[in-house]
């Protein structure tokens, strides 16, 4: 990241603006107090169900229902104001109608930091779009940042918040960090990802991104110790050179997936309804991904598949991977590897005598090749107990250098 300027026109190093924004970004994924705008005393809302979210996911803070009458919500006392509460608020999620939400802002001046509006009939909508545009300058007037509006807001377990349920989710702590322009993609994301072993440092739907956007949390997530692996669902960027800008700067030191909606021209009519995205020329992105190291995917499955990859294997661009060992069970399955790592670049080498040697005196099962690759029938991985394919690894290992080792 190239420096910037402090507030008192001083330059400031990388590590400077890394801890910067680190500070001013952190208390989003891990508030210590939470206020709720919209939940209700004879109905349940998105409200209502948000605090009872908390409690399932196991948030340690205070939280603070706001309410014009009631005397609690959910069991918990309810304030009349963001000036009742006994201390400032970090997070305030607000599930109010559009046109009540520049006015609850203004009831929070001072007294909160971020606001996580869930509510819609923003600038998605051509009828939303100045209500969008006065909720951006109360904001901006009050010193509160703005996630949304028109979005889920936050999974984060550090933080103890989430906007799923938590009943289907892993509360595990992870280094896979998500940015999405969907709500419901990254509701798939969490629930599926969680499935495959993807563990999540934080993912943050952020709808309109009317304020707090791509950009400035991708600049986060780059800089934040927490994350390892980034991963982006995009459908438009509203400063698109910025963002080339901060994938260049960060010279691929964390693997950066995207997915990218709306590449095509019916999708991105269907982006435009969607969160008002603009269109996109598909060119862009290729360049971009080729310029910057940025992966590229397609399908949720392969951007899945993708940050479970870089989850388990660390990139390291002072040793690329070359050398390859493929061992498994399947002569076919092997064949077809040894293709595709080929065409990738990669080398299925022959072993050397010695790991050969070594290899041949386990006198494994008839039908067992102990060549690279190494091909082992069913009946092999039999042997010990299955103990044996442990033998065979550490023999390779021993007796070689491979970069990776591919087991199938």
């Amino acid at each position: 990241m190239r420096g910037s300027s402090s507030p008192t026109g001083t330059a400031m190093t990388d590590g400077e603006s890394s801890q910067s924004l680190i500070a001013a970004m952190d208390v989003l994924f891990a508030p210590r107090t939470i206020a709720v705008a919209g939940a209700s005393t004879n109905k349940v809302t998105y409200g209502n169900i948000f605090i009872r979210r908390l409690r399932k996911f196991g948030f340690e803070g205070n939280v603070y229902p706001l309410h014009p009458t009631a005397e609690t919500i959910e069991g918990v006392r309810s304030y009349r104001s963001f000036a009742d509460m006994p201390e400032p608020i970090d997070y305030a999620y607000v599930a109010v109608p559009p046109k009540k939400v520049p006015d609850l802002l203004e009831d929070a001046r001072g007294r909160l930091r971020f606001a996580h509006v869930i509510s819609s009939g923003f600038g998605e909508v051509e009828e939303g779009q100045d209500l969008e545009t006065r909720l951006v300058d109360t904001a901006r007037q009050t010193g509160i940042r703005l996630l949304g509006p028109n979005c889920l807001g936050i999974h984060t377990p550090r933080g103890r918040v989430t906007f799923a349920d938590p009943d289907r989710l892993s509360g595990l702590k992870g280094s896979v960090g998500i940015i999405s322009q969907s709500g419901s993609l990254a509701t798939d994301v969490l629930r599926r990802g969680t499935l495959r072993g993807v563990r999540f440092s934080g993912i943050v739907s952020v709808g309109n991104s009317a304020d707090i956007g791509p950009n400035e949390l991708l600049e986060f997530m780059l800089s934040d110790p927490a994350t390892e692996t980034i991963g982006i669902y995009l459908e438009d960027v509203k400063d698109g050179r910025r963002f080339f800008d901060i994938l260049r700067a960060a010279n691929a030191r964390k693997p950066v997936i995207l997915l990218v909606g709306g590449r095509t021209q019916p999708g991105q009519q269907a982006a435009a309804s969607h969160t008002g995205a603009l269109a996109q020329d598909d060119r862009v992105w290729l360049a971009l991904a080729r310029q910057t190291g940025a992966i590229l995917t397609e399908t949720l499955e392969e951007f899945i598949e993708s940050l479970l990859i870089f989850q388990m294997c660390r990139p390291r661009a002072d040793q690329p991977t070359r050398e390859v060992t493929l061992f498994g069970n399947g002569g076919g399955i092997s064949v077809i590897a040894t293709d595709y790592f080929s065409r990738q670049g990669l080398n299925i080498g022959s072993f050397n005598d010695a790991l050969v040697h070594r290899l041949e005196d386990l006198a494994l099962p008839p039908g067992t090749s102990v060549l690279n690759p190494i091909d082992t029938p069913l009946g092999t991985f039999r042997v010990d107990d299955g103990r044996i394919a442990g033998t065979i690894v550490e023999i390779v290992l021993t007796e070689s250098e491979p970069d990776a080792i591919v087991m199938h």
